[in-house]
This record gives structure tokens, sequence and C-alpha cells, in this order.
């Protein structure tokens, strides 16, 4: 393909927020005053080319910022490039032209939250009166009027860094783990390590582009520990969900007042846009009874998963202390649905992560609102579990992980329109942060911070999600 037209191909598939990061991660080629006129991804490629960023036989910078924004698909179809090549070659000292300091802060923009970057531009407010609470300011936009006013540099990090510390300590964690790579880096230019400086001190940190060319060596160092999943499809992601709890109000007295959980169907359509780009094959089942969902759950246990790599289970619907209702109202243990894949029951999924994700209530707190209603048995009261709950729920065996939706004495939330608080998080954190490389527990973390800092402002309710898990490696979702 023509050299332009390619450019052009690429180009016409960016989005506004691509362009956004592309511009920013390219500020140390192109000043920001020559920036200012660039409208679209044309005119900055062009950019780049009259800087010598960007050629015809030449666009490994091009690569990069596409790998840098994950936009895989496009480094894949338009440069015939992967994932897997630009870690190898951005391994190698020299290779990258994106700055750590730039890609850093690119890092930070993506991983805050709404309500932290609210913070963020409260504790700048006076600084930055640019930057006031206005919605349409990003983090990228505080970045770069706070390099403007000389509060923000490679070697200047430590206002963020005191801002960072109040409204999140792990973004605070990501910039000391920059300073912490910075100054090796700044250890090797000096020449340090008494053989001749750079080169000593390289072989030491760096593999040689022989061990990295070499067959299985690349597979090994970017996949330490991990499970395996490259498998397509990657398994089965099966989701069950109820909705309609007609027949449960008219056969049970006592749940004679439960609701239909409304805004449910929201939380399923999460789930399945997001697992299906994690190349799982989506199988979802409506408004089951107590006795459907077993036979479900055990039809799922008896298929062969020999050439699949994981299987998830997603299962929506109101709950009790240490169990999900069928829609008549009829009680499943959670217990029995997650042993029903152990190493005994289902060989094929043997040493394989088996993922349950559990959207149910387990407290007694009851959101009145008329937009947020919870999971809970009763209009009034309801205690799903007791503190053995988590332990219980979960097999003894190995490489299981249990995602509750909340911990004992909160309810979960749910909008009747947007879906449940956990589930909406679980599935903005996975789309983000699968691409990054980022392990499902790091991912689940963060969904406990953002959910956690959630109020149902009417009766000052919590929620606080809580993963337990007997996974024995990191478990990682390559979108590619």
């Amino acid at each position: 393909m023509d050299f332009h037209k390619l450019l052009y191909t690429i180009s016409e598939a960016l989005a506004t927020e691509d362009l956004v990061a592309l511009k920013f991660l390219s500020l140390e080629h192109i000043p920001l005053r020559k920036q200012e006129g660039i409208r679209d991804p044309e005119a900055l490629f062009l950019a780049l080319e009259e800087k010598g960023m960007m050629e015809e036989d030449n666009l490994s910078f091009l690569k990069e910022l596409l790998f840098r924004i994950n936009r895989i698909d496009l480094l894949t179809d338009k440069l015939s490039s992967s994932r897997e090549e630009m870690e190898r070659v951005l391994q190698i000292p020299g290779r990258a032209k994106v700055s750590q300091f730039r890609y850093l802060l690119f890092q930070l923009s993506e991983n805050i939250t709404t309500d932290e970057l609210k913070s963020l531009k409260f504790l700048l407010i006076k600084e930055l009166p640019k930057c006031k609470l206005d919605n349409e300011i990003t983090l990228i936009d505080v970045f770069i009027e706070m390099e403007k006013k000389g509060l923000l540099a490679e070697e200047n990090l430590e206002t963020l860094k005191t801002i960072c510390e109040k409204i999140d300590k792990s973004l605070l964690k990501k910039i000391e783990e920059y300073e912490s790579e910075r100054n090796v880096e700044m250890y090797i230019m000096e020449g340090h390590g008494g053989q001749t400086g750079v080169s000593a001190v390289q072989d030491s940190l760096w593999p040689s582009q022989t061990a990295l060319d070499s067959p299985g060596i690349q597979e090994e160092i970017q996949q330490p520990d991990m499970y395996k999943m490259s498998s397509r499809p990657r398994g089965i992601c099966l989701i069950l969900n109820n909705h309609d709890f007609t027949k449960a109000r008219s056969e049970v007295p006592k749940l004679q007042n439960i609701k239909d959980r409304n805004g449910t169907d929201a939380d399923a359509a999460a789930l399945k846009k997001v697992f299906t780009k994690l190349h799982f094959e989506i199988a979802e089942h409506k408004d089951l009874t107590a006795e459907q969902i077993r036979h479900t759950v055990h039809s799922y246990r008896n298929m062969d998963h020999r050439d699949r790599d994981c299987f998830v289970c997603c299962i929506l619907s109101h709950g009790d202390k240490g169990i999900v209702f069928g829609t008549d109202g009829q009680e499943t243990a959670i217990q029995e649905l997650t042993t029903s894949f152990t190493g005994m029951n289902c060989p094929s999924l043997a040493g394989k992560p088996k993922v349950f994700f559990i959207q149910a209530c387990q407290g007694d707190t009851f959101q009145k609102g008329v937009h947020v209603e919870t999971d809970s048995m009763e209009l009034d009261s309801s205690v799903e579990a007791d503190a053995r709950f988590q332990l219980e729920c979960i097999p003894d065996e190995a490489d299981f992980l249990l995602g509750m939706a909340t911990m004992k004495d909160f309810v979960s939330y749910r909008s009747t329109t947007q879906g449940t608080w956990y589930i909406q998080s679980l599935c903005e954190h996975l789309e983000k942060s699968s691409p990054r490389g980022e392990d499902i527990l790091s991912i689940l973390t963060a969904v406990n911070r953002e959910v956690s800092r959630k109020n149902d402002r009417l009766n000052q309710g919590k929620q606080m999600p809580q993963p337990s898990f007997t996974l024995r490696k990191k478990l990682i979702f390559p979108v590619n």
C-alpha cells in the first residue's frame, strides 16, 4: 500500500481520544505550540514526517505510538506487527522514542477515575485556575498546564506525588516505580559498575538481542508464572441472568415483596461485550429456576474443555446467605455451583482457572430510592452471609477465583437502568486494563477501590466487593 494512503487509512480509524493521546505522547518531538493547529491524525502524521519521525521505510515510531495507546488492532492489521513484537523491541535500550516520563503521565491518565480526577483538579485549583471543575478538562490537559507552570517535569514530580498520595496511593506507587527505574537508568548512563560503564550494567539488566530472538525465550520473558491464555476461543463465559421473579412472589410467601431485577440486562450486555473482546464464547441463560441453574451449570461441567484455557461463570440474581435464588424463589448453594468444576468433577478444566462473579447482596441496608435497588431477599432486610461465607463458597482446590459483589453487612446496589455498581465497574476495568496486561487480581483491586468510593447518599450506604481465590499463577486475559 502507498505510504500516505496507509497513513490516511490509519488516521481514519483513530478516534478523537486517540488523537489526544498521540499528540501528548509526541510532545518531545512536536512542541505544544506547533500542536495547537493539529486537529486531525493526518496533520499529526505530516508533522511527524517533517520531523523525520515517520518515513516510508521506517514506521517504528508509528508502531510504538499505536502500541502505547493500545490500538493493537491497527498495529496488527495495518502494520503487520503485534503486541509481542513491540514488547520485545521496546525492551532493547534506545529503541523507545516515547519518553518514559511522557508514557508514565499517559498511564496515570488512563488509570485515574472520574472522582479522582475531580479531586485532583480541586487540589490544584489555586495553581491552575484554568483547570476548574470542568468535566471537559482531562488529566492530560491538567498535565500540560502543570508543565507550562513549571509544576511538572521529568525531574520534578513532587507536586504530582503529593497530590496522588492524597487521592490514590496506587497512582503514587506508579510514580515511585518510574523514579526507581529512572535512577537505574541514570546509574547506567553515568558509567558505574566496573567494566565499561554502560555495557557492564546493561548486560546485567537487559537480555541480549540473540536471546530475545531465540525460540521460546521471548514467551518465557513475557509470561513468567502465568496461566496459559492462547486458545481461541479462550473458554466459555457462562452468564446466568435472572430478571423476572413473578413466580417467586406468587409461590414463596416470604418472597412476596421481592422485586424484578430491572437493570440486570445492562450488566449482561456489558459482560458479553467485554468477554467477547477477551475471546470467550458467550453463553447466556435468562430467568432460570433454581433447578434450571443447577442443570445448566452441570451441563457445562460435563462439557469437554480440553481445548480451552479457562472457564468463567457470572451469576446475576437475588441472593441470601451462601445461596442465589432461582426465579421460582428456590435456593441454589453457591458452593454447589463452584465445586462442580473441581478437578475431580470436571477433569478437562483441571489446572486451569475457574472464575466466578456473583452479583448478590449479603447485607441488611436497603436503598429506598426510586432508581437504586438492592439484590436483597426482602424489602426491609436480608442477612445473606456470615463471616465464613467466602471460605465456604470457594473450593479448597487450586485455580479458583470467586468475585463477590459485596462483603458481609453491605447491600449490593443496582441502578434500574444502568446495571449494578459491581458488574459495571468490573467490565469497565477489564476492558481498560486487560489490553495493558494487568492481571485479574490487580483489576479486582481497582474495582474494589472504585466501588467502595460510591455512596448511597440517602441512607449513607456503602458497598465493598470481596474477591477470594486459590489461583497459583497470574491470570491475565491478553486481548491479542
